[in-house]
């Protein structure tokens, strides 16, 4: 089975993937494409037109990441013979940056930290602000494969936890009560924890406007880790402004275009920065010092499926966009 990896890795990458295929699967790297071109599935995220129809035997594209790109999906609608695939090699880490603000936000570990560095201790002897996470409700807004990754750590932490999911099979999974979207405004009054993990689609750009917002209890932590614009930019910015909730924030707005504005580029328009009641990383969470290890690992176990006779995991559906 003949694979091209259209992207450039380094050699480590590239031995480490080596190392974990099956006897059988024959791959080739770098932008060059190989002569001759026969390769049944292709590595790539954003590949170019050439590449897709160089090869005459292509089945398959596997993106080595989670999410499809814009210009790949629209790429992509030209060719429908070829299944497209993605991983989700980000899924630990992501999951753990969210419940590591999840647990910053609900013991108010900035504040506190930022007080004490000016030798101020008022808030011990203040009413406390910290919150107590056991037996809380967490929901899980969108229960892929991060989402279920979160969902094990809420439960770890004595959470009772519910998710949202496009199709609900069954009301019950390992513990977690499952819900379809359209039960979203019924279940956000009950929601002490609302982790977003949805993608975004065309159906779930501004799901969380103003309205639904409300809906969440006073002092609820919001945690997104998917998408920024699954919640209306302006609407977050005046629920947390307003100190009625707290919220991380990972993914935003605006982004850097390139390398030289990457130190001067607001997240958003609105001053997100001010509020006390929000920790902003900038779209890291999936991050690790073992990244490139588990990418590895995960386009390991697509080749491998495909090379024993069973269909590619995580296959994406073009019209919904994941």
């Amino acid at each position: 089975m003949k694979v091209h990896i259209h992207q450039e890795y380094d050699r480590e990458f590239i031995e480490n993937l080596k190392s974990q295929l099956k006897q059988g699967v024959e791959i080739t790297v770098g932008k060059t494409i190989p002569q001759p071109p026969l390769y049944e599935i292709l590595v790539c995220g954003v590949p170019e037109r050439e590449v897709i129809e160089a090869s005459p035997k292509l089945k398959h594209l596997v993106i080595p990441w989670a999410g499809l790109p814009q210009k790949t999906r629209k790429l992509m609608r030209n060719y429908p013979s070829i299944s497209i695939h993605n991983i989700h090699h980000n899924a630990i880490p992501t999951a753990e940056m969210a419940i590591s603000m999840m647990l910053v936000l609900s013991k108010d570990l900035i504040p506190i930290d930022s007080n004490l560095r000016k030798n101020d201790w008022t808030k011990r002897y203040e009413e406390p602000s910290m919150i107590l996470l056991s037996g809380k409700h967490a929901l899980i807004l969108g229960y892929g494969a991060i989402g279920k990754e979160i969902s094990r750590r809420c439960l770890a932490l004595d959470l009772k936890v519910s998710a949202i999911k496009r199709t609900v099979e069954s009301n019950m999974d390992n513990n977690i009560r499952l819900y379809p979207i359209a039960e979203l405004d019924e279940l956000l009054p009950t929601a002490d924890i609302l982790f977003v993990s949805i993608p975004l689609t065309t159906e779930t750009e501004g799901l969380l406007d103003a309205e639904k917002l409300s809906l969440l209890p006073d002092n609820a932590i919001l945690v997104n880790i998917s998408r920024g614009k699954i919640i209306d930019e302006k609407s977050l910015f005046e629920a947390l402004k307003s100190k009625r909730i707290k919220a991380g924030l990972d993914v935003w707005y605006n982004y850097p275009d390139d390398e030289e504005t990457r130190k001067d580029t607001p997240p958003s328009e609105y001053p997100f920065y001010e509020l006390s009641n929000v920790i902003m990383t900038p779209h890291l969470a999936g991050h690790s010092d073992k990244t490139e290890v588990l990418r590895a690992k995960s386009v390991a176990e697509l080749l491998n499926a495909k090379m024993e006779g069973e269909d590619i995991p995580n296959r994406i559906d073009l019209k919904r966009g994941y």
